[in-house]
Formats: structure tokens, sequence, C-alpha cells
């Protein structure tokens, strides 16, 4: 037997140690994939029909531990989820010397409460917001509105994702 092959053996058995070590470290580091969200209520209504608070409805019937109740029946629910505005906004932040656009700031801004139905606060008005920045050229226009959208987008699954983190963030009813 030459050399060669009688390191291939221990070359394997490293490996391995080496991915047996490497999976306890990241066990002992309190590394954990991310479940879905545990809520203090069974059933909930949302209130409202834009695309964020659908991307909401999905999200929670995709947790799986919550019941969406419809508006019309939102006195049977243990919380309404009330979005009190949504706002798409496009700043200028700079042009060339021309005074041509050169640089768009989009941001995404919503406000929301959280309540029982018979009115008892359980999150008081908050707002989320996110922003993008956005490079213009008047060439491309057509392409960077369909860029802007898709950054909408994003910002509106950013934003419904904090939502949903803040709904899980109710202990108690």
């Amino acid at each position: 037997m030459n050399k060669r092959n009688a390191s291939l053996p221990r070359r394997g058995f490293l490996l391995g140690l080496t991915a047996v070590g490497a999976s306890v470290g990241l066990a002992g580091c309190g590394f954990e994939l991310r479940k879905a969200p545990v809520f203090a209520f069974k059933t909930l209504s949302v209130e409202g029909n834009s695309a964020l608070i659908n991307q909401v409805r999905r999200d929670l019937r995709a947790a799986g531990t919550v019941t969406l109740v419809p508006k019309e029946d939102a006195k049977t629910a243990d919380a309404v989820l009330v979005v009190l505005g949504e706002d798409r906004d496009r700043f200028v932040i700079s042009t060339n010397s021309a005074g041509a656009l050169r640089e768009l700031q989009l941001r995404l801004r919503v406000r929301f409460s959280l309540k029982t139905p018979g009115g008892k606060e359980l999150l008081a008005a908050s707002e989320v917001s996110q922003t993008r920045d956005l490079s213009f050229n008047e060439t491309n226009a057509l392409a960077k509105e369909g860029e802007a959208e898709l950054l909408f987008r994003d910002m509106q699954s950013d934003i419904a994702q904090q939502l949903m983190r803040r709904l899980a963030a109710v202990k108690e009813l």
C-alpha cells in the first residue's frame, strides 16, 4: 500500500470530524431556523384591501396558527388589525447640473393598530416604513419606472414581515 492510498481514509475521517464539530458549534451558539410566529390570538380580522394587506393575509395563512375572520364577522375575532394609512412617496435626492433628475428615494410608510373587538388597544397606533434609493436616467425612464415598482413590492414584503413580528410580540389579549 502506498502513502497516497493510506492518507485517503484519514482525510475522510478528518472531514467528517470537522463537519460534526461545525454542527455542534452552530447548535451551541443558539442558531435555529426561523419558525412560524406564535400569536396570542387564535382569530384575527384584517380590515382593508390593498396589496400590502393582501400580503399580510397570505403571510398569516402561511403561518397556519391564526384563522382569518372576514370584516363582517370582526366582532367574533380575538383581535382586529386596522391599517390606518399606507403612503407611497418619491423624493428627489439629487439632480445634475442641468437640473435633470439623477436619483430618487422611494418610501413606503404604513400606519396600523391592533385592537380587540371591544376596543382594548393591544398595539397602539404604530408606523413601519422602508426606503430605497433609485438612480434615474432619462433614456431608461420606462425601465426605471418598472424598477421602482419592483422596489415598492420588495418594501411591501419587508413591511408585511415586520407586521408579522410585531403581531407576534403581543403576548396577551
